[in-house]
């Protein structure tokens, strides 16, 4: 029994990072350029998008632990259009929850230090953070944005957004449990009810935001990206505001 669950887990758990083959925001839109100005593109030496991110104070970004690659060394804010160039930050930190072990066992949160403080202004800002121990309503609807290929399957350099609703954290932990045995803790579990809405490879680390907060950080997803039996999985970001805060103040980990 114990080897047949490690076989569906390989097979049905993927996480939403660099290394997938697809990369897309599922059934959305391209966002307005006046919104959503948290976004920030993970990136390689030659601006190859690894995974998004958010800015949540002038020299930190939030983003998924499983999002650390040698490669990525830079992060690009202040445009929605990838061709266009935005102001660059070289990563000079990289802080791990020290509980994250793999994506499909919790704690998969990371916070990035640049190399230079990042200025707010009209294409720049920061968004704000959850309290401690926030509980989303069930239904609630969130948004989740990300760069990558569309559906069809062509090259997408514009930011795009969908809308998604809260999973009951119930009905969450049931349907994960149907291929993980014991789901991870601390997380949210969000997407169109019976529709394709959500995240696919390559949105990692961008933030749910739901009340104008980053509530949760992109992780893995159950299946395949147009399965409607699963919801998408994120790191619930109002349980690690202790661990967070700490970094914030001491400036680094």
């Amino acid at each position: 029994m114990r080897a047949l669950q490690k076989f569906l887990l390989f097979h049905a758990l993927t996480c939403l990072g660099p290394n997938a083959l697809g990369s897309e925001i599922i059934d959305g839109q391209i966002a307005p350029g006046n919104r959503m100005l948290y976004m920030a593109s993970l990136q390689s030496y030659n601006g190859h998008h690894f995974c998004g991110g958010s800015l949540i104070s002038n020299n930190f970004v939030l983003t998924a632990a499983h999002c650390d690659d040698d490669g990525l060394v830079k992060v690009v804010f202040g445009t929605h259009n990838l061709r266009n160039t935005g102001t660059v930050r070289n990563i000079v930190q990289r802080c791990k929850h020290p509980d994250y072990r793999h994506h499909t066992t919790g704690s998969d949160i990371m916070l990035l230090k640049l190399s230079q403080r990042v200025p707010e202004g009209r294409t720049t800002r920061r968004i704000r953070l959850p309290p401690p121990n926030m509980n989303l309503r069930p239904n609630q609807m969130c948004h989740v944005a990300g760069w990558g290929r569309t559906e069809a399957g062509r090259g997408a350099t514009d930011l795009r957004v969908v809308g998604v609703s809260v999973v009951n954290q119930n009905v969450c932990r049931r349907q994960l449990s149907q291929v993980m045995g014991r789901p991870p803790a601390n997380v949210i579990c969000a997407r169109g009810y019976r529709t394709r809405k959500g995240v696919c490879f390559g949105d990692s680390g961008g933030p749910l935001v739901c009340n104008g907060m980053a509530t949760g950080i992109a992780s893995f997803i159950v299946s395949d990206c147009l399965d409607k039996r699963f919801p998408n999985v994120y790191t619930d970001v109002s349980k690690f505001r202790p661990w967070i805060d700490q970094i914030l103040r001491q400036n680094g980990c």
